[in-house]
């Protein structure tokens, strides 16, 4: 039993800076096996968020996690998210309320991508992203090199309006190479979210479930009042904040369906 989400630290893991698509960033790098990019949510690479990779990397994958935004291993505070939302708000690189949109931090991922899959066994990658990262996994999916995407409670565009909750998060020509890759079997894909996610809803989902069909599999966690998980109306981040390795608990077998996804995938 356990009374909060899974934490690691910084511990083992190498560190070294990537550049592609005209963007850098320093990368964080462990574990051996099928490689699997992890984009962290906000506000950043988190212990929960390390928590997370630790589980995909003794699940057998090498993991290489970005850090596009926040400081690595800090822990999330209210004062501390705020100031990084701020600053991406107004950045370039994620256009974080704009609609039909490609943004260059989806490009770098893509390079991540290829480039771990040029230095790890198996015929691609797998990308997972998390809250505003969420959707550039999907975005991510674009490049060859990627077999399996996991798009957890993705939030942008940040859902103010009908045509923002909607927004699948990537360009219009992103999103039918996706839906080509999808509809060759390439590429499938997954999402995950609460039932009462307002930054997250389901909106968006089905956007792209018109488009790659049975490619892509929903999760969707129910928090409405009084459900059998305990979840609150404000529950969000699926695989780390919401999660308690507990038998039983809705977020845990979310999260073993997604590491069994990635076995499928990437062999």
């Amino acid at each position: 039993m356990t009374a909060a989400a899974p934490t690691a630290t910084l511990d083992g893991w190498v560190v070294a800076r990537f550049t592609g698509a005209g963007l850098t960033h320093d990368c964080y790098e462990k574990g051996s096996g099928p490689g699997v990019v992890l984009i962290p949510e906000l506000p950043g690479i988190t212990p929960e968020v390390l928590g997370l990779a630790e589980h995909l990397v003794a699940e057998g994958f090498t993991v290489v996690v970005p850090s596009p935004f926040g400081e690595p291993g800090r822990p999330m505070t209210a004062g501390y998210t705020a100031g990084v939302v701020a600053r991406l708000c107004v950045s370039t690189e994620f256009r974080a309320f704009a609609t039909d949109a490609a943004r260059p931090v989806s490009a770098y991922l893509r390079a991540v991508a290829a480039d771990l899959n040029a230095r790890t066994p198996g015929a691609g990658v797998g990308v997972i992203g998390m809250c505003f990262t969420g959707g550039f996994a999907l975005a991510a999916a674009v490049d060859d090199s990627v077999l399996a995407a996991v798009a957890s409670q993705p939030s942008v565009p940040f859902p103010l309006g009908a045509r923002r909750i909607a927004d699948p998060g990537m360009s219009p020509a992103e999103l039918d190479r996706v839906a080509e890759r999808a509809a060759s079997g390439e590429l499938c894909a997954m999402g995950l979210r609460f039932s009462e996610d307002r930054a997250a809803q389901g909106a968006r989902f089905r956007t792209v479930k018109a488009r790659l069909g049975d490619a892509f599999e929903i999760i969707e966690l129910d928090s409405s009042r009084g459900n059998p998980g305990g979840f609150s109306s404000t529950a969000h981040s699926v695989l780390t904040g919401e999660l308690r390795e507990t038998p039983g608990n809705p977020a845990l077998a979310a999260r073993a369906r997604v590491v069994a996804f990635l076995h499928e995938r990437l062999g």
